[in-house]
């Protein structure tokens, strides 16, 4: 009898464990490096970095109960994973940083010491900016990015994914190029096809997709200026019918990616012309953003206030505010796209930018405030009143 109790008490044990595991969420945390970190010394300057900073983040959502929004709104149990992802795409600037760097000691001898030092330290914290954005170094390093969320996602866990400096552009690209956005029949409803290509995929509907599926299946590019650019010869309809094959293959997983955190943050420097009306991207863009906010996602942009590099993203815009730009209805808005760069670290504005680190608690509570309010400024209506009766300079909009 005691036996008996004692196999009965003991797979009870096991059942509850069972459903405790098949109810909770699990977090990956997958963090990206940004510019000049591509030497052994920097490399790990930033993954030291990461692993102080990810037990002060771990520890600051685990406890705030308003994220468990995010993670697991059916149970609200969540478990970010004890280790961080490192995501390092440094070292794959190096080669053209030392072709630079020698360049350089040929003008040493030519130039003013102090042109010289002006050179040489854009070189050493602009290079890998500009290196990153352009579309032959950036799409493997995407590409990359998804393997590893695809990893993730195949043990079971969701991502949020961290860029740190130019590692925000890594970010920005990576939901650009492979959210699923894209609804076909929507998509050619604004591109110069056939009729007859119209009628051919109306027949033949596909999964949404995404930018980088396009490419893969060889149906067509997005060009330097934004446009998308239809493979023109006889292929495209066999093609086409190849598309789901590429989605899977390239596009980011269903529900893997639960939203972006951008830090020390110089996006907006570098890529202002997605704001340029006549730039073909804002259409992807405002889809990328529908997305977001439909399917429930958060891209957060924390700064700290002193970094001279941590540019502001974007004024916070109510819900309302988004389906103006985008020029949508949300059906069901769930996400959120909301910016702090407020934030004091109490550090001198010459080490803000690298401060992130030993400031840690300041900035993982900022990131877990920054959830928090962005969520109560888009879906609590009198909360977002008193902010909104707060900021004077939206009597200029």
């Amino acid at each position: 009898m005691v036996m008996k109790r004692f196999l009965l008490i003991f797979l009870a044990v096991i059942l509850m464990q069972n459903i405790a595991s098949a109810a909770q969420t699990n977090i990956s945390f997958i963090y990206i490096n940004g510019s000049n970190n591509n030497d052994e010394k920097m490399k790990n300057w930033y993954e030291e970095g990461v692993k102080k900073l990810h037990p002060a983040l771990k520890k600051k959502f685990e406890k705030n109960r308003d994220t468990k929004k995010w993670f697991n709104a059916e149970t609200g149990i969540y478990h970010i994973n004890e280790e961080p992802v490192i995501f390092f795409w440094g070292d794959r600037s190096k080669k053209d940083l030392d072709f630079v760097k020698r360049q350089l000691d040929i003008s040493k001898a030519l130039s003013p010491t102090l042109a010289y030092q002006v050179r040489n330290m854009l070189t050493k914290y602009l290079h890998d900016a500009i290196w990153v954005q352009k579309t032959h170094n950036m799409n493997p390093i995407i590409d990359n990015l998804n393997d590893t969320v695809k990893e993730e996602a195949a043990k079971g866990n969701e991502v949020v994914l961290y860029g740190y400096s130019a590692g925000t552009f890594v970010t920005y690209n990576y939901l650009l190029n492979k959210l699923p956005y894209l609804n076909l029949e929507d998509l050619f409803d604004v591109v110069n096809v056939s009729e007859s290509t119209r009628n051919f995929i109306q027949a033949n509907p596909m999964n949404n997709t995404c930018i980088s599926a396009l490419a893969d299946a060889n149906i067509g590019v997005v060009s330097s200026d934004g446009h998308l650019l239809l493979d023109p010869s006889e292929d495209f309809k066999k093609n086409y019918l190849n598309l789901n094959a590429s989605t899977e293959k390239v596009c980011a997983p269903s529900g893997a990616v639960k939203g972006i955190v951008n830090f020390a943050s110089p996006l907006v420097l570098f890529y202002s012309d997605a704001a340029d009306p006549d730039y073909e991207f804002t259409y992807y863009n405002k889809l990328m953003m529908e997305y977001i906010i439909q399917k429930g996602l958060f891209w957060l942009t924390v700064n700290f206030r002193e970094d001279p590099l941590g540019f502001p993203t974007t004024r916070n815009l109510t819900i309302e505010e988004l389906e103006q730009v985008a020029g949508v209805k949300f059906e069901s808005p769930s996400g959120l796209i909301y910016d702090n760069s407020g934030v004091w670290s109490k550090r001198s504005f010459m080490f803000a930018h690298t401060s992130y680190w030993s400031a840690r608690n300041t900035f993982a509570n900022a990131v877990v405030k920054s959830l928090v309010k962005g969520m109560r400024f888009n879906y609590d209506k009198d909360y977002q009143m008193e902010v909104l009766k707060k900021d004077k300079t939206r009597e200029h909009l």
